[in-house]
């Protein structure tokens, strides 16, 4: 899975864009998610050679700056990496992609509803790891610290402090970790008994190792505008 900004809604619908990012992210699926290596990479066909100069052929012919962001790969062993794009732009493109994780020894055809649905979960519930041992530690301190303040304010007492952030803490874990969160499809049973559930009924195990979610854009920043200021300039006050 790999990420391709644009300055435009417009570009993003342009064919030959399009049709960058998949050529590129099946140069991903080849080689890894290193981004350095993938725009390093040759370009099938013309003008290439790289990934990287097809980039600046993109801007030079479309005339909007774009840009290799990020990239991921997921595999298993056996089993299935199963994916999902919400807000689709074009097949296989879209505002949101999920992959999946699946190791076992089922075919894969057998776990691509679970696949699917997991996939969907993860767009929907964005959790910030796959359990507990993976969770940011600068997250936690966040959230202790948030929680150690919110009871402070609220009167507290201080010998209580610690113990109300351990509590906080343990929440943020629960509802953030993909394993521990209710599953979207019903609300109210934990991801990981639903992956019990399905191995159970498959009559194979099912281990859901890993997870990658993209959002087009999520972590940069954008300037802020005076919108006021924009329409004056462009009439030319």
């Amino acid at each position: 899975m790999v990420e391709v900004n644009s300055e435009t809604d417009f570009v993003a619908k342009n064919e030959q864009f399009q049709g960058f990012v998949r050529t590129t992210a099946g140069i991903a699926l080849e080689i890894g998610g290193d981004v350095d290596v993938i725009l390093a990479a040759s370009y099938p066909g013309e003008p290439g050679p790289t990934v990287k100069d097809q980039i600046t052929h993109n801007i030079a012919t479309i005339g909007e700056n774009q840009s290799l962001r990020r990239a991921a790969q997921l595999s298993v062993s056996s089993g299935l990496v199963a994916s999902y794009v919400h807000n689709a732009a074009g097949d296989g493109l879209g505002k949101i992609g999920v992959l999946v994780a699946l190791e076992s020894p089922a075919p894969a055809s057998v776990l691509e509803t679970l696949g699917k649905q997991l996939a969907m979960h993860v767009a929907a519930a964005a959790p910030v790891a796959l359990d507990e041992t993976g969770v940011d530690p600068s997250l936690l301190a966040r959230e202790r610290d948030i929680a150690i303040e919110k009871a402070r304010t609220d009167g507290k007492p201080e010998n209580l402090l610690e113990k109300i952030a351990d509590g906080a803490v343990a929440k943020f874990k629960k509802d953030n970790t993909l394993v521990n969160q209710l599953f979207v499809m019903d609300g109210k049973t934990p991801v990981k008994d639903v992956v019990a559930q399905a191995a159970k009924e498959i009559g194979q195990p099912v281990a859901l190792t890993g997870f990658v979610r993209f959002q087009l854009g999520e972590g940069i920043e954008k300037a802020a505008t005076d919108f006021a200021a924009e329409v004056a300039a462009a009439a030319g006050r």
